[in-house]
């Protein structure tokens, strides 16, 4: 593990503390299912579930591999309070509130 995804995981972390104000051990738990769910993503496909921001539990299937010819923009910098994947089912890039995460399945 590099210098900055320490730093990523921590503001994560803080991000999910500050969101639902949870202890910072559960914080820090969630934040490091999200830097392993990133990890898989990177490699191939990955199936997991967040709550949207109407309270409807979406299931996504989601990847960060092989998909740079898909970026159009440059995008927002990564802040630590999002994750953006590229959703396979729907060909588009999405992205989810940290706090939102739910599990991988």
């Amino acid at each position: 593990m590099i210098n900055n995804d320490l730093s990523l995981l921590m503001r994560r972390a803080l991000a999910i503390a500050r969101a639902t104000g949870k202890v910072f051990a559960i914080c820090l738990s969630k934040s490091w299912q999200l830097y392993r769910l990133t990890k898989r993503m990177r490699a191939g496909i990955v199936r997991f579930a967040y709550e949207k921001t109407d309270g409807t539990l979406r299931r996504a299937a989601g990847t960060l591999h092989e998909v740079v010819a898909t970026i159009k923009g440059t995008g927002r910098p990564d802040d630590g309070c999002t994750v953006k994947y590229y959703d396979i089912e729907v060909d588009g890039w999405r992205s989810f509130k940290v706090e939102n995460f739910v599990t991988v399945y």
